[in-house]
């Protein structure tokens, strides 16, 4: 310890200034309540609608606790039941896999044959001789699944105050002022629907909805304690790493029965992987399309594709090439088991953008 400089930001556990207006900010307990599959259940419930198919995937379910103490006083306590399941259906075909997931507090089994019928639709798509795309700019639906995949990408760490005042975050240009999105693009962080405990590693609650950006314009970055000690910014309570923990993007107009007659001639993209930044700084990305991805002429689904590699800017593709994002959200849940069990997920819509760009 003596041969290591002074942390001018370190952060130590103090009471917060909320008083007995807003004892939340050092003490909350919140219980949550629900209805999951009894664990000697578990495998008759999933595999019984899936015997005549190629099934592999993960369950994890139970009660989770989230819980802080410090020596200021702050006590907080978050507690709920929840599933999660992870699964693909193969096809025929090696490399034909059709990905999907559930998720929640209370197990309805209607939704579980829903999901699953939707799968098996997608897979008996997937039959069809494959189909090879010339690289270009294509019209492109993503599905909520592949609206997650992006913006699990683009919102890792870049929304933070650090990232953004270190020259770290693909939204400087927008936090700047100097571009801004489609008028139908919101991001914000919403704890009510997000199923992750609003206190952070601090101790701190941070508010239970926060808006990052509104209609195409940039709102507030993500403040921790630190941040805000070596900036000079007001905390908003954001975790270490200044990520969101509880993105929801708004929904728009589009019906999902409108989906591919508003498509048109162009991709619809279920899944991708491998996404990175390709240059962090322009808000320019790349990837790769996954699992069940098809190409659509007139409104109809033809054929699946051969795997493509997208290289796009961010700016572009959720600004003036963004046509409409569907009316209909779905939760995707956060499935990692990194140290423990991860909580929450995101809230996404179905995304229509124009003249998408593919690289390879």
């Amino acid at each position: 310890m003596p041969e290591l400089p002074v942390d001018p930001y370190v952060v130590m556990p103090t009471a917060s200034l909320g008083g007995e207006q807003n004892p939340h900010l050092d003490r909350s307990r919140t219980v949550r309540s629900g209805k999951l599959l009894p664990p000697q259940t578990v495998a008759q419930t999933l595999l019984a609608p899936v015997q005549s198919l190629d099934f592999s995937g993960l369950y994890a379910g139970g009660m989770a606790y989230r819980a802080y103490a410090d020596s200021a006083g702050k006590r907080h306590w978050f507690e709920t039941p929840s599933f999660t399941l992870d699964y693909s259906l193969f096809g025929a075909r090696v490399g034909q896999a059709v990905k999907g997931t559930l998720a929640g507090h209370q197990w309805q089994p209607g939704d579980y044959a829903s999901t699953i019928a939707a799968s098996q639709r997608q897979l008996t798509l997937l039959s069809r001789p494959a189909k090879a795309i010339p690289k270009g700019t294509y019209r492109t639906y993503f599905a909520p699944a592949a609206v997650g995949d992006m913006m699990d990408a683009i919102i890792w760490g870049g929304l933070g105050e650090a990232s953004l005042r270190q020259g770290n975050s693909a939204f400087a240009k927008l936090e700047q002022g100097e571009v801004s999105l489609c008028n139908q693009f919101s991001l914000s962080e919403d704890f009510e629907r997000g199923g992750v405990p609003q206190f952070n590693h601090n101790g701190e609650a941070a508010p239970a909805y926060l808006p990052i950006i509104q209609q195409g314009k940039w709102v507030t970055s993500l403040v921790s304690s630190r941040s805000a000690k070596e900036y000079g910014k007001a905390s908003n309570a954001a975790n270490a790493g200044e990520g969101m923990r509880a993105p929801v993007v708004a929904p728009g107009q589009l019906s999902e029965a409108d989906i591919l007659s508003a498509l048109g001639t162009g991709l619809y993209l279920s899944n991708l992987h491998y996404l990175n930044w390709s240059d962090l700084t322009a808000g320019r990305i790349t990837g790769m399309t996954r699992y069940a991805c098809f190409w659509v002429e007139e409104g109809e689904i033809v054929a699946p594709i051969e795997n493509l590699r997208f290289d796009d800017d961010l700016y572009r593709f959720l600004g003036e090439g963004l046509l409409g994002l569907t009316n209909r959200q779905i939760f995707l849940p956060s499935v990692g088991t990194y140290d423990r069990r991860s909580l929450g997920g995101m809230w996404m819509p179905g995304m229509l953008i124009d003249q998408f760009r593919y690289t390879l």
